[in-house]
């Protein structure tokens, strides 16, 4: 966890709590664990709902660099509604010119490779794949694409961003 360096000022005194804090806080943040978060599933159309599914994310974040991964498991009960899927990211993204760029996976039936792209400043992610087999253009995930989502179906993300903050 990362934060801005104290500013020194002539005079000051160096205590061992300071030092600890500007250098060795700042070097374990480098070694963290990755963090926990259970991102919102979210669509443009009828909302989906993970019922005994799940849905979740991790993140490490140095800075503002944010590395995140998302994993969704469709349970029994899970209803996958309709519209463009979209899933929270831990941190909104910084508002810069790019869009970043990752990688899904979504294990169905069969498996189908894509990307998945932060917006700037956008608190989302959304993921794109080839819409079928033989058409290899890049569309939003939805319920029936690139193939209808049933129980056991994945959708896997990971993504490296730069935070607003």
């Amino acid at each position: 966890m990362t934060f801005a360096p104290k500013t020194w000022v002539v005079g000051e005194v160096v205590t061992a709590a300071l030092l600890n804090q500007e250098i060795r806080d700042q070097f374990n943040s480098f070694f963290a664990t990755w963090t926990t978060y259970t991102p919102t599933w979210t669509s443009s159309g009828t909302a989906p709902n993970i019922g005994n599914g799940s849905v979740t994310g991790r993140y490490l974040k140095i800075g503002r660099t944010v590395f995140c991964t998302i994993n969704l498991v469709a349970g029994t009960t899970t209803t996958f509604g309709s519209g463009n899927y979209t899933f929270g990211l831990p941190f909104q993204a910084a508002n810069f010119v790019l869009t970043a760029v990752g990688s899904v996976h979504i294990f169905g039936a069969a498996r189908w490779n894509g990307t998945c792209l932060v917006s700037p400043a956008s608190a989302t992610v959304a993921p794109f794949v080839s819409t079928s087999a033989t058409n290899t253009q890049a569309n939003w995930i939805t319920n029936t694409r690139p193939e209808t989502l049933a129980a056991d179906a994945q959708i896997r993300m990971s993504v490296v961003y730069e935070a607003a903050s």
